[in-house]
């Protein structure tokens, strides 16, 4: 059993300690995959991302060392305020990859861009093992956080963009090649900083759920960059006895979990890559309603009523049920079930362009939306249990019922995503970029993060951006 005042250490010294030769081939490839795909995703939240714009512009406002590129924007700013405008991307599409935390790879990939072109020369091996090791870390983080108990939504916080604060600082303290004393320090002012409400849940008109990885990825720069500049923190700031676990979720952690195989097993490489871009929850139930809409040859016409069934933890994508029917901003409709169920069965299919302002206007899906009902499964309490859980019935008017459970969905791990699909998901979300990139640029893009560990600087691949 690890004492839990062990584990800080222990997970500082594997951030300084592990390069780029240490990291399993299989791994730096889903890293680089990973890296396409969240690339791609705040590429296309330039363009369409609500709420990205002003935080972009605040941030250019601002003035001040022009260190690190906005993307769409093609301005400079300081590393910190790059992070914070490049963070509102990350999530604003619900199109990055998914892990135990919700999106463990969205801030060590924003926060690890705009540090390395900063600091300048830094090369692909090293951006991959800086993301690879600032994933594995909120992974890790999530996964030794106990379900018993008191738990970080219990007592009011959101998890996923508190994790991800130490993902950035972890990537951010790798590129500048902190100490494990310092990466404790990056640790400890990340944690003065880290802070998400769950209250987000529960306001579907706020845009908060989409830009909320800003704040995570500028806080774990700024920890990194001040632990350089040596800003003392804390000895134990993830296991002590005030620390990370006892400030979220009152203590409840397996430090054994944390820490066990460190640099032998990676959990950034059991990544999930999204299909579709909505929330992961709504997942199954996409592939569900797109299997039986296709195997039926199902029109919207047809349709009599439809009843899925979830876990608890997923209520929250069901409820207030009004709203999800009929939900008025983007990020709700990408965590509605309801919507996310019914533009599959409009459309056969599910876009970004179903999320546009226009779509969530469509009367053909909301109608069908109306139609949809939900059931909790009282037995099923985790989250990892949301998947091999949910079914979806359909009654069509002529009296049949058609039901579907989805195991692996398409993008699990179990069940993953081609390379071609990635590449098509890439070039699709790009084409909605502010900046627009030609097709030449693309594919060189494309090249390039394929092959990572022979770019010599990763500000090669900023250029074409």
């Amino acid at each position: 059993m690890v004492d839990r005042n062990d584990v800080d250490m222990k997970l500082a010294k594997y951030i300084a300690e592990t390069d780029y030769d240490d990291i399993p081939g299989n791994v730096a490839d889903v890293t680089k995959r990973s890296f396409l795909d969240g690339l791609g995703t705040m590429l296309a939240a330039t363009g369409l991302g609500e709420g990205c714009k002003e935080f972009a512009n605040l941030a250019i406002e601002g003035g001040g060392k022009p260190e690190s590129t906005i993307l769409g924007f093609n301005t400079k700013v300081p590393v910190y305020m790059a992070a914070y405008a490049n963070g509102s991307l990350s999530h604003a599409m619900d199109y990055e990859n998914t892990g135990p935390s919700g999106h463990p790879n969205a801030d060590a990939i924003d926060s690890g861009l705009a540090i390395a072109e900063s600091i300048g020369n830094v090369s692909g091996k090293e951006f991959i093992a800086a993301v690879t090791l600032g994933c594995d870390t909120v992974c890790r983080l999530a996964l030794a956080s106990q379900r018993e108990g008191g738990t970080p939504e219990t007592s009011g916080w959101y998890p996923p963009s508190i994790y991800g604060t130490f993902g950035a600082a972890a990537a951010s303290a790798k590129l500048l090649k902190l100490s494990p004393d310092q990466i404790l320090d990056a640790f400890s002012l990340a944690m003065c900083q880290s802070t998400c409400s769950a209250e987000l849940i529960f306001s579907p008109n706020s845009i908060v759920r989409a830009v909320r990885d800003a704040f995570a990825a500028k806080a774990g720069v700024l920890s990194a960059l001040l632990a350089r500049r040596g800003i003392k923190g804390f000895d134990h700031p993830i296991g002590g006895k005030a620390g990370f676990y006892t400030m979220y979720s009152q203590g409840n952690f397996n430090p054994d979990i944390l820490t066990k195989d460190l640099g032998k097993v990676f959990e950034s490489a059991n990544v999930s890559f999204k299909p579709w871009p909505s929330c992961a929850g709504t997942h199954p139930y996409a592939a569900a309603a797109l299997q039986i809409a296709e195997n039926y040859d199902l029109k919207p016409a047809d349709i009599d009523e439809i009843k899925f069934i979830l876990n608890t933890p997923n209520t929250m994508l069901c409820e207030p049920i009004k709203s999800k029917r009929k939900p008025s901003t983007a990020i709700d409709a990408k965590f509605s079930i309801p919507f996310v169920i019914a533009t599959a069965l409009v459309h056969k299919k599910i876009t970004l362009g179903h999320f546009l302002p226009q779509a969530l206007a469509d009367q053909d899906v909301l109608k069908v939306a109306q139609k949809i009902t939900y059931e909790i499964d009282l037995k099923s309490e985790s989250r990892q249990g949301a998947v091999s859980e949910s079914l979806i019935q359909i009654k069509t008017k002529n009296g049949q019922i058609n039901s579907k459970r989805i195991d692996f969905i398409y993008g699990y791990p179990q069940n993953p995503i081609s390379q071609e699909a990635l590449i098509a998901k890439f070039k699709d979300c790009a084409s909605y970029a502010a900046k627009k990139i030609s097709k030449k640029n693309l594919d060189k893009i494309v090249e390039m993060i394929l092959h990572l560990e022979d770019v010599k600087n990763i500000n090669q691949i900023i250029e074409y951006l």
